[in-house]
């Protein structure tokens, strides 16, 4: 299995009313090397300023991003390309990024390459130290930014931090 780290931003609280602005995924290896980022073009005409604000970006250079669909293809293409067995998705809030790529994936393409599942980081370090408040963003190396990249990458760090100090049973490919 091949886990790929991922983080979104987007313009509201739910896919389909509210646009995916951009994100970002990291294949979780050694190097941390190999990255997507997509910039879609909303979705819907509704759009929370203070939202869209996290992002960086105004609505108006929103409006010239690319297509979703394309973007999700690339994405997908992508993702077959870095993965050695199923791919795994795994983020920092999977609730919110997994809804929004789901979401987009299905709605886009018809399908999703990770499947009906995802990982979430916070609950594997929570587990590990055995207390569900255990505070773990402190082990970021990459600074976070809110650029999706940046902000997967450094939840990567965090992830391999966990396998080689913590004794995360967990098998990267």
């Amino acid at each position: 299995m091949s886990y790929f780290m991922v983080d979104i931003e987007s313009d509201g609280p739910i896919p389909g009313d509210f646009s995916m602005v951009c994100f970002g995924a990291v294949l979780v290896d050694e190097k941390l090397d190999r990255t997507f980022y997509g910039k879609l073009k909303p979705i819907s005409d509704t759009f929370n300023p203070d939202a869209l604000a996290v992002s960086g970006f105004n609505r108006e250079e929103t409006m010239k991003f690319d297509d979703p669909e394309q973007v999700m293809l690339a994405f997908e293409e992508w993702i077959l390309e870095n993965s050695k067995g199923r791919p795994v998705f795994i983020s920092d809030n999977n609730g919110f990024d997994w809804m929004f790529i789901c979401w987009y994936f299905h709605h886009f393409t018809g399908r999703n390459p990770f499947g009906f599942s995802s990982r979430r980081l916070s609950d594997l370090y929570c587990g590990l130290e055995k207390d569900t408040f255990a505070q773990w963003k402190h082990l970021r190396k990459t600074e976070h930014t809110h650029h999706p990249v940046d902000d997967a990458r450094g939840n990567a760090e965090v992830l391999l931090y966990m396998k080689k100090e913590m004794g995360l049973n967990i098998v990267l490919k």
